[in-house]
């Protein structure tokens, strides 16, 4: 994997440099932020590794692409910052260059905003999309269901209040 310089001060530089970290016929695995493991608003213990381990066995055609990475997240701030709009960076860089998406939903079933965009983004790309439960259960998803889609504030909210 590319090490990239963290001070790199354009969006193509940066874009470039992330593109150059994923492996090809990659599944983007979309999940609450409060599942990162290492991230200071983690209220699941281990459940992202094991559930990455869970898509590497269900899914021996694809590589399981994890958005808990430093670049991602610095990128993010610096396209909010530069275009107004952090998630920009994960449609116009990452989704662009996935081949498929798996997302993961809170406890009761709804989905995040950020995460359900991601699956719009992929859905609309004719990208196959999957979800994933705390189980590892995975069932297809044919259409997004807009019900189960949680606002920004309302992702906030469980996202980041500990339990």
């Amino acid at each position: 994997m590319r090490e990239c310089d963290h001070n790199i001060g354009s969006l193509e530089e940066r874009a470039n440099c992330a593109i150059s970290k994923i492996q090809e016929n990659s599944i983007y695995f979309a999940h609450p932020v409060n599942y990162y493991v290492g991230g200071k608003f983690n209220v699941h213990g281990d459940k992202e590794t094991e559930l990455m381990q869970c898509l590497s066995k269900e899914f021996p055609e694809y590589n399981p692409y994890n958005p808990n990475q430093t670049y991602n997240q610095e990128n993010y701030v610096f396209w909010k910052e530069n275009t107004g709009s952090g998630m920009d960076y994960f449609y116009d860089v990452i989704l662009s260059n996935m081949e498929a998406g798996v997302v993961l939903p809170f406890e009761d079933g709804m989905i995040g905003a950020g995460a359900f965009g991601e699956m719009e983004y992929l859905q609309t790309s004719r990208k196959p999309i999957w979800e994933i439960n705390e189980s590892g259960i995975i069932t297809p998803i044919k259409e997004l269901d807009y019900s189960r889609k949680l606002s920004v504030p309302d992702t906030q909210t469980r996202v980041y209040s500990k339990k």
